[in-house]
């Protein structure tokens, strides 16, 4: 907290040593207002200057709030003091600056997570809604329904407990090995890395749109490998792998040891649409199916600049 006067016929202002130090000046006897504002953020300039001109007409006590740039620095500033020249002696007023950064940056931090928990909550909803409309228009009974939608919103949950912010520039929301281990570990007992999954991906970070769709797409793809592929047998391994080229990633599901694949398999239920069209609308990316003798090695090509999303 710092003391203040203001002779308001002159427009000049004593501080004591705190209110030089809080504004990050050499202390002097007095200072313009003029010398004050250029501290002030340009944004609050003009309005600072009309609050405490109006301060003079307005009766009892009033609290400015405003924005010093110190350097690189922003650092909050509480005016307050008596209006309506209440307490003026010999043509100064009186009051005192507090720095109130702490609390402003605690309230901006507030308003930042409840938006960005509205903004969460918001997707989740419509995605909810989305797989609820899908699901219905292909199963064939109410229990088929009710398993393939809980199935695909508890892979959801298990993504988004994956979700947390990461330092630097790793992304926004999950690395990407961790989200894949998460998502793959109920098929293996013995964990990811170390049974017949094997998850081998550089480490990188993925955003949270990233996050959600990239769930859906392995869920769909372990829940097929359950029915039919290599994780149906006890002898069936799957192996994920990853390469970069010119921007893109290529995310590789490599399976094998499972029951032998007669032909090419028709890709029309309503898991393969539905993955399909979000690796495509969601990540600007493709699949690419190869029916080996093995087993089935699906490719999922992306922009990594759409993984930050």
């Amino acid at each position: 907290m710092a003391l203040w006067s203001w002779h308001v016929d002159d427009d000049l202002f004593a501080m004591d040593e705190r209110g030089f130090g809080l504004w990050s000046l050499p202390w002097r006897k007095q200072v313009t207002f003029e010398e004050l504002s250029a501290n002030i953020h340009p944004s609050d300039r003009d309005r600072v200057r009309a609050a405490f001109n109006a301060t003079r007409s307005v009766a009892g006590s009033y609290e400015i709030d405003f924005r010093i740039l110190i350097g690189d620095d922003v650092r909050w500033i509480s005016a307050r003091g008596r209006g309506a020249d209440e307490g003026i002696v010999e043509g100064s007023m009186f009051g005192i600056f507090l720095d109130v950064t702490g609390r402003k940056q605690a309230e901006e931090g507030s308003e930042l997570l409840a938006g960005e928990m509205s903004h969460r909550v918001k997707n989740l909803l419509s995605i909810a809604t989305g797989l609820t409309q899908l699901t219905g228009r292909s199963a064939s009974s109410v229990s088929q329904m009710t398993g393939e939608l809980t199935d695909r919103l508890t892979a959801l949950g298990r993504a988004h407990d994956a979700v947390r912010p990461l330092p630097g520039s790793q992304g926004t929301a999950a690395l990407l090995g961790d989200l894949l281990s998460v998502l793959l570990a109920p098929y293996d007992e013995t964990a990811a890395f170390s049974g017949r999954i094997r998850v081998a991906v550089p480490r990188m970070g993925i955003g949270e749109e990233a996050a959600s769709t990239l769930a859906l797409v392995i869920h769909e793809l372990a829940t097929n490998s359950v029915k039919y592929g290599a994780l149906s047998s006890a002898s069936g391994f799957l192996d994920i792998s990853s390469r970069a080229d010119a921007g893109c990633l290529y995310l590789v599901w490599a399976e094998t040891g499972g029951p032998a694949i007669v032909g090419h398999p028709e890709l029309t239920g309503f898991g393969s649409r539905l993955i399909d069209r979000t690796v495509s609308s969601q990540l600007r990316g493709k699949l690419t199916y190869d029916w080996q003798e093995s087993g089935l090695v699906v490719t999922i090509a992306m922009p990594e600049e759409r993984l930050a999303h």
